[in-house]
């Protein structure tokens, strides 16, 4: 299983805009509805084993979100011609399987990754009320068979320290998973 870090943006880069359209519900979601909000932006997709070791929790830290007020948004942007399991249709099937309460968004073109500089899946970004990037990096220490339990404790306490209006804990580690699966051609210069 091959493992690629997060190319963690700088602080405080600005909240790239995107419209792209949600598999669940088949409608756009644009970066402006996460407007004056705390918000997450989520890279994941449905083949890759780190994801799927952590969409479980994934699902109950997108309804706590929910809750208190706090947006989320999960892309995908793995080119579907090499993984056919990451299309529209099977993440919609995924989603509803796993309950996310977000909207699962298709980044065909790939530009909103390379956007925000995404190298991974899965690949968090924590933006403060302004579009301010508060934080980037793992949801946990928790990976594929290292016995640590999922919790999303280090994507929770940024959501927590921004949505209080505090800056997350400096001490940001890197997200690690699989690649994003860049269509021949569009790899950026920084994978």
């Amino acid at each position: 299983m091959a493992r690629t870090p997060s190319q963690m943006l700088e602080l405080g880069t600005q909240l790239p805009a995107f419209s792209l359209r949600d598999t669940v519900s088949d409608r756009t979601v644009s970066s402006t509805e996460l407007d004056g909000s705390t918000a997450v932006v989520a890279f994941i997709c449905n083949h890759c084993p780190f994801v799927v070791h952590i969409q479980s929790e994934l699902s109950a830290f997108g309804r706590d979100c929910e809750e208190k007020g706090v947006k989320v948004v999960a892309i995908s942007a793995n080119d579907v011609t090499s993984h056919p399991e990451d299309g529209p249709a099977k993440m919609a099937e995924r989603a509803r399987e796993v309950g996310y309460a977000f909207p699962y968004l298709f980044d065909e073109t790939q530009a909103v990754a390379q956007a925000f500089r995404a190298a991974c899946t899965p690949d968090f970004y924590v933006f403060d009320r302004n579009g301010k990037l508060a934080y980037r990096g793992q949801f946990d220490s928790s990976r594929p068979g290292n016995g640590i339990a999922v919790t999303g404790e280090d994507l929770r306490a940024a959501v927590e320290a921004v949505a209080a209006g505090r800056a997350p804990a400096g001490d940001q580690k890197p997200s690690i998973g699989c690649n994003i699966k860049w269509r021949k051609g569009n790899e950026p210069g920084y994978s």
